[in-house]
């Protein structure tokens, strides 16, 4: 092929290429304006894990939608502001995270993750979740989780409005130490399934209530966990056996190497 035939051909490429980004940039264009004239035809919510938490529902979030928002329907897609929308959902204390879109049917989407309970604190008669992550928020009525029950001198400042992680330094030390514990007992042996609730005295330790039996175990501080629940297992394995079923009301596993029945 000659300069000339190879110059030729470059400029023809060089040309085809040109009109297709012209053609896609005018069809952009067009697609832009159209969807910004379009209208929001309707809502559709999406509660993505329904099946594991019952917290948040479709309708909660309409609700939340009309109340922190205002009216999405007939309002142009292109006024929608989805940004918005999704930091005032994350501010509900059990929406863990949103993604808001619209599509060409003018529907906008909503696509929910909610927070899930990890333990629950009950006190004063209120009661709040914490997940994993020590983010606490207020049990609604009508809707409960499944999870360890923990009262009694709870040293977390816990009102009407709490919501989010805590504040103090000693306050998250305390729940780190609980999440550690309660995330123990659901790795190892079945533990979140026989203590059912676990009570604060006033000076810190901590009672574990088992689901059967009158025994009450006298834990101790957040400390030293697999240890004191390996002394568990040895009064459940070699003790109550022996002794027999309600022989004993409560069992101390506060001390290294000692299991004290009463």
């Amino acid at each position: 092929m000659s300069v000339s035939g190879k110059i030729l051909k470059d400029i023809i490429r060089a040309c085809v290429l040109g009109a297709i980004i012209l053609c896609l940039a005018v069809s952009m264009g067009v697609s832009g304006a159209v969807r910004d004239r379009m209208t929001c035809t309707g809502t559709e919510i999406t509660v993505l894990d329904s099946a594991e938490c019952g917290f948040v529902s479709e309708q909660d979030v309409l609700e939340y939608l009309s109340e922190g928002y205002g009216q999405t329907a007939g309002v142009p897609i292109g006024n929608l502001d989805l940004k918005k929308m999704e930091t005032m959902l994350d501010s509900r204390s059990a929406i863990l995270k949103s993604e808001a879109y619209c599509t060409r049917d003018g529907i906008l989407h909503i696509d929910i993750t909610q927070r899930k309970p990890f333990m629950r604190f009950q006190k004063d008669g209120a009661g709040f979740y914490a997940d994993e992550e020590g983010y606490i928020f207020p049990v609604r009525p009508g809707r409960s989780g499944y999870v360890v029950v923990i009262d009694g001198h709870i040293p977390l400042r816990l009102d009407s409005s709490r919501q989010g992680k805590p504040v103090s330094e000693k306050e998250r030390a305390w729940l780190g130490q609980m999440t550690d514990l309660v995330g123990y007992m659901s790795e190892h042996k079945g533990w979140d399934r026989n203590i059912v609730q676990i009570n604060v005295r006033e000076n810190g330790d901590l009672v574990l209530i088992p689901r059967e039996g009158r025994e009450r175990f006298i834990f101790g501080k957040p400390e030293r966990t697999e240890e004191k629940f390996g002394l568990m297992e040895c009064y459940y394995g070699t003790i109550l056996p022996v002794a027999g079923k309600d022989r004993y009301g409560s069992v101390d596993v506060r001390y290294e190497g000692q299991i004290i029945c009463k």
